[in-house]
């Protein structure tokens, strides 16, 4: 097992890394920006560093830096949590370069399951079903030509993408070009790789997502599925559940079967995550996450286990601690992300000072988080507080639960979308399941207007 790790990361994924290294007997070293130095995965470390000021670019993603605080720590791995360096390939090429365990899939997997577009090709080669799309599109001129073969509408994806970020849909030949542009402009920025390629859009799917993990002696299980199909219109998810509500056991199956294969096929090593949109019980392979899902805790509370240190344990050369018989989901579990963003300005990011918070607790809920009061919530990075996960025997009690929960929970200062994931709870379309992507879009359409 290693001795320290360096958490290339930082607010609640850092925390909740933070304490998993910890409850393994691992020392921790964190890195920090000048705008995160107050921060509490900071506080929670045995050892920190400043990597550079504020902006993303001059800090979470200053690769040379991070080395450096790595080997001055003496830290023997770095686990990168989820965005930022988590799927950069030549990332974790450089860690290895130095003497540093990556804690996540090897670089040649997270070369080519994160580049989107190559992921699908593989996907398809080993038999999974994937959405009809295209390879890299050079230009807009490409673009249309490819539009007008797959038929609209249509999606453009930044091939490095996640988190919605690099996305556009498109309905007409019109709108093509400018959705190109700022598609491309946002893969730049965020991902420094502004190369898009193009899905047909399926309309009106499900959002279903496969939780999966290997190790390097061959073994791979799935720890079930999560329905995510409450997104933002920017595509990113706010609530997500398991197991997947109305599906049927038939399609829950073949999900299960194909991410398996899927995870094999490229001999996958560490926790990871395969996307799929269902529509009319037919399934379609979107991407692979090569590195742990925002909504983990999600799979957590359903199957009583731990992906993060299962991960940690995994990059440590160890073989897998459960089989799959022993994965049996119990209950129903339901999480809702606490952004710092203002729901009635189309979900706008806010910044600011928290000026009281107070968090809930009690039998089947689960909160991870790195807020508190007195907290300077930057602009700089995504806007995601809190995680309010909630268990319960069935989803009924899961969502009732949840509603107390939200009730209990008080972030104030700024804006956050607690009053909305408390509408969403009581809504007889959310309560019934079974909905498509399109369902949160058209609810805060709605509300603004009840409004």
């Amino acid at each position: 097992m290693f001795g320290k790790l360096l958490i290339a990361n930082r607010g609640e994924i850092a925390v909740r890394i933070n304490r998993a290294a910890h409850e393994l007997g691992i020392e921790t070293v964190a890195i920090y920006s000048e705008a995160d130095r107050g921060s509490l995965h900071v506080r929670n470390a045995d050892r920190s560093f400043c990597v550079g000021p504020g902006p993303v670019a001059r800090s979470y993603l200053n690769i040379p830096n991070i080395i450096s605080a790595a080997l001055i720590s003496g830290a023997d791995a770095i686990h990168p949590g989820y965005g930022f360096l988590a799927e950069n390939a030549r990332f974790a090429e450089i860690c290895a370069d130095h003497g540093l365990t990556f804690v996540g899939p090897a670089p040649a997997t997270i070369a080519s399951m994160g580049d989107k577009a190559t992921a699908k090709a593989i996907m398809a080669q080993a038999g999974v079903p994937t959405t009809p799309g295209t390879d890299i599109l050079g230009n807009v001129g490409e673009a249309l030509a490819a539009a007008a073969a797959l038929g609209y509408p249509v999606m453009l994806k930044a091939t490095a993408g996640g988190g919605g970020k690099g996305m556009r849909g498109v309905r007409n030949p019109d709108e093509l070009e400018h959705a190109f542009a700022t598609a491309q402009a946002e893969a730049e920025a965020n991902f420094k790789d502004g190369r898009l390629y193009m899905e047909k859009l399926i309309e009106r799917p499900r959002h279903v997502e496969v939780q999966i993990v290997g190790d390097g002696f061959g073994n791979v299980v799935h720890v079930g599925e999560r329905d995510c199909s409450v997104q933002k219109p920017s595509h990113q998810k706010l609530i997500e559940e398991a197991p997947a509500p109305r599906l049927g056991a038939a399609v829950r199956a073949r999900l299960h079967a194909v991410a398996l294969e899927a995870a094999r096929a490229v001999r996958y090593s560490s926790a990871g995550t395969l996307e799929f949109l269902v529509s009319n019980d037919e399934v379609y392979f979107m991407e692979m996450n090569t590195r742990i899902q925002v909504e983990h805790p999600v799979t957590e509370m359903l199957y009583g286990v731990d992906l993060v240190k299962e991960q940690i344990r995994v990059a440590a050369g160890e073989r897998l601690s459960f089989e799959q018989s022993a994965l049996v989901p119990r209950g129903h579990a339901i999480e809702c992300r606490i952004n710092a963003e203002e729901a009635s300005n189309n979900f706008a990011p806010a910044a600011g000072t928290l000026t009281d918070v107070a968090l809930p607790g009690g039998c089947g809920v689960r909160v991870d988080s790195h807020v508190f009061t007195g907290l300077d919530v930057p602009p700089f990075y995504d806007s995601l507080l809190a995680k309010v996960v909630t268990h319960g025997a069935s989803r009924d009690e899961a969502i009732d639960r949840m509603i107390a929960a939200l009730g209990d929970t008080r972030i104030a200062g700024i804006k956050t979308t607690i009053a909305i994931c408390r509408d969403v709870m009581r809504d007889e379309t959310f309560r019934a399941g079974g909905f498509g992507i399109d369902f949160l879009p058209n609810f805060a359409a709605a509300s603004a207007v009840a409004r």
